[in-house]
């Protein structure tokens, strides 16, 4: 009882427009008052400060740098153009490019919203000017975006690791067979929407433009392959692969591409500073949150009220992954994570799912419901970046929440899709 009480009194705050850091802090603060304990408030600044000071928690800010300086930096023009030689005589042209195009920058920056808003503007005004529907260039624009945060390096991943204590390398390489079949299913989508509405062919790109391309993209494209390798290698840690990942694009937007000045740097640090204020103001909250949910055995009611449901493990899953859905079309995804992994994670536990498994699932849940109305982050996002009203962008983007929902379906059905690659290369434990 206490569980439902304290999840409808934060999600009814939320849904009042309250900040979701605030209604954090001031659901698990009045249920300690109203539990006549308002002496374990003496807590609150010490949890909130020990759930920021993970030395995982540092990669967050740097792919979050990493990701605006290659936005910047022409990064993202490069990665487009070349997506463009590879992929475009594909029917559905230069949907199939957004899809490749949001694969390999995800391999870099690691957040949806920095896709959108960043490469996302690329690529939008590159079908614009093609002639295509703006409707569907917004929709698979916002849908590709959700490939980031799957594929590593992944900012909601690192925030599950610093929860669970899971290995962040292992969630990395969980990620990759999951973002390789997101970004198929999309293509596929795109190809059958194509189809139906008679898209033009795009001229398939000669060799001489390929070479150009990815001569252009050569560097760019190294990336992902010094942060995995980096990090399996031990030359660094995923923290420090965010550290290497930022020096890196700032190597190519000041030196390399010259497409950032001294002058900018200001206002790309401004912007990666507030973005990981609210990032991090969010955990500090879910911190003593958090341990108001356990300090009051929380999880143990959850256990305990799912299995007298079902003791099948299937029914129990479908059960959570229909409350994260659910919760993902009110809450911003680290928001759900925060909230909902220290009462889940005992209940994957008691059925007997990898914590592997789950933390895709759960990310993957969150991606569909940054793609769902009422709050979904990267909906408004890319309307207000390319001006499409959220009604039409939800119409049109059924097709390719068809497809995430069927990737979701394959890692839940079937372990190994997500456990699979990193049991490969590191083996079992965490």
């Amino acid at each position: 009882m206490l569980a439902l009480i304290v999840l409808c009194a934060l999600v009814g705050l939320i849904v009042l427009g309250v900040p979701i850091a605030i209604a954090l802090g001031v659901t698990a603060v009045g249920t300690y008052l109203a539990l006549g304990e308002p002496a374990i408030l003496t807590m609150l600044p010490q949890r909130m400060y020990s759930s920021t000071t993970s030395f995982t928690l540092l990669a967050i800010p740097f792919f979050i740098l990493a990701g605006n300086l290659m936005n910047t930096g022409g990064v993202t023009e490069r990665i487009f153009r070349f997506a463009a030689a590879l992929v475009g005589h594909i029917r559905g042209g230069l949907g199939q490019v957004n899809v490749v195009a949001s694969l390999i920058f995800s391999g870099m920056s690691g957040a949806a919203v920095a896709d959108a808003a960043g490469l996302g503007q690329v690529e939008f005004k590159a079908m614009r000017d093609r002639g295509y529907d703006e409707r569907f260039s917004a929709a698979i624009t916002a849908a590709s975006s959700t490939i980031g945060p799957v594929f590593p390096p992944s900012i909601p991943f690192v925030i599950f690791a610093s929860l669970t204590g899971i290995s962040v390398v292992k969630l990395f390489l969980a990620g990759v067979v999951p973002g390789l079949l997101m970004a198929g299913a999309l293509m596929a989508a795109v190809y059958v929407v194509a189809v139906i509405r008679k898209f033009p062919r795009e001229m398939r790109a000669s060799y001489h433009e390929l070479w150009v391309s990815l001569k252009g993209a050569l560097l760019p494209l190294g990336t992902p392959f010094i942060i995995i390798a980096g990090i399996l290698t031990g030359i660094f840690t995923p923290t420090e692969a965010g550290v290497t990942a930022s020096f890196y694009a700032a190597f190519l937007g000041l030196v390399v591409y010259r497409e950032i000045s001294l002058s900018s740097l200001p206002a790309i640090l401004w912007d990666t500073l507030l973005h990981t204020i609210r990032v991090l103001f969010v955990i500090a909250a879910a911190g003593f949150f958090g341990w108001l949910l356990i300090h009051q055995r929380v999880p143990n009611s959850v256990i305990t009220g799912l299995l007298a449901i079902s003791d099948n493990p299937a029914v129990i899953m479908s059960l959570i992954v229909l409350i994260l859905l659910v919760l993902g079309m009110f809450l911003e995804g680290i928001a759900v994570i925060v909230i909902t992994v220290p009462i889940f994670m005992p209940v994957m536990a008691a059925i007997g799912v990898d914590p592997v498994q789950f933390g895709v699932i759960m990310i993957m849940c969150s991606m569909i419901g940054l793609l769902t109305p009422p709050v979904g982050m990267v909906l408004f996002a890319i309307s207000s970046v390319t001006k499409v009203p959220v009604g039409a962008l939800i119409r049109e983007l059924w097709p390719y929440l068809i497809g995430i929902f069927v990737v979701l379906l394959l890692v839940i059905c079937i372990p190994q899709v997500s456990t699979w690659l990193p049991e490969f290369v590191m083996g079992g434990g965490r």
